[in-house]
């Protein structure tokens, strides 16, 4: 039979558990939180240093800001109730083994936080002495300190059992508290970053524009063959390399692409989408630090060569640019830049 003196020091496997989920689901919680923040205020206010004009939806850029929303979205209630049932089980009573890793883990989250907020610092002082934008930089100091701070200011409180301020609950205030912030944080990056309506929107006529392409190729490719445009679309199929011609995503709508003979002599097609939306422009932060996009292929329009990515100026690279609604692309073949294939030789 246990005495009282071995239950006063016996440690609970439930509250240890308790208390690591509580810290992983902390430390979850507050590094997505801090990466939404920071994702959002690249794509708000983009440092033309580290970001490239595009033209056009690229989902790659979008991945950091998605993993943190979801990453955000899924932890953050867990976080919420596992220190729920971590302040009941400590309210119940603890033997002496438990409230030392109550004590010990509260340190430690302290410790971290002080440990996120210097590092954090020191790498937004980094990029700030490198010439980052001051407006993006004075957020990002502010976002990390209100965070730390909160956290801090909360777990200082629970380390000296402090129930109630200003009249509430500590617990029920911090809650409040800290859903307001981060379901502010949740609407504004979707107001900056598009909804998920939005985002599928641009898939749908980023994919419009790939598929497009990739009919361009087969054209110029029909054309280097044969040294004629095809009739029709339907004369790029290939039953024998299995090609088959793309399909607009939202062909249950009536939606399909067009191909067009425009001028057979001078080598000129037309190929035409029905777009959802406007193609987005600007300065878009790259998530490779500086990688350049490598363009494709190019082919004349009208006197000038094009690249799929617009740029500020016109002239050479608005090839892809679209409104909503129909939109049609004229393509003229170089015979220079796409000779045709040398025939095989016959004897």
């Amino acid at each position: 039979m246990e005495t009282h003196n071995e239950t006063s020091q016996k440690m609970t496997p439930k509250f240890f558990f308790l208390s690591l989920g509580v810290l992983v689901g902390l430390i979850a919680t507050v590094t997505s939180f801090l990466n939404l923040a920071f994702e959002t205020l690249n794509f708000k206010f983009p440092d033309v240093l580290n970001a490239t004009y595009q033209s056009g939806y690229y989902s790659y850029n979008y991945d950091g800001a998605r993993m943190a929303i979801a990453t955000l979205i899924i932890f953050f209630p867990i976080f919420l109730i596992l220190m729920r049932y971590w302040r009941r089980t400590a309210g119940a009573g603890l033997g002496k083994t438990d409230a030392g890793i109550r004590k010990w883990m509260i340190y430690l989250i302290l410790f971290l936080s002080a440990v996120v907020v210097a590092v954090d610092l020191v790498t937004l002082v980094r990029y700030f002495v490198a010439g980052e934008i001051t407006t993006r930089f004075i957020w990002k100091v502010l976002v990390a300190l209100i965070a730390a701070g909160f956290i801090g200011w909360y777990y200082i409180l629970e380390l000296k059992n402090k129930e109630k301020i200003f009249g509430i609950r500590v617990s029920i205030w911090s809650v409040i508290k800290s859903t307001i912030i981060v379901l502010a944080l949740l609407i504004w990056s979707f107001t900056v970053i598009g909804t998920p309506g939005q985002q599928r929107i641009w898939r749908l006529d980023d994919k419009r524009v790939q598929d497009l392409q990739n009919i361009q190729y087969q054209v110029i490719n029909y054309w280097q063959l044969k040294e004629k445009l095809p009739a029709t679309i339907a004369d790029i199929s290939n039953s024998i390399s299995n090609y088959q011609i793309p399909v607009d995503p939202e062909f249950e709508q009536g939606k399909a692409y067009e191909y067009s003979v425009v001028d057979v002599k001078k080598n000129t097609f037309e190929l035409c989408a029905t777009f959802s939306a406007k193609m987005p422009k600007g300065w878009v932060e790259n998530p490779d630090y500086g990688r350049g996009i490598i363009p494709m292929p190019a082919v004349e329009v009208g006197t000038s060569t094009s690249t799929m990515y617009p740029y500020p100026g016109g002239g050479v690279s608005d090839s892809w640019d679209h409104d909503i609604g129909r939109t049609c692309f004229q393509r003229t073949i170089d015979k220079d830049m796409y000779p045709p294939y040398p025939k095989p030789f016959k004897q």
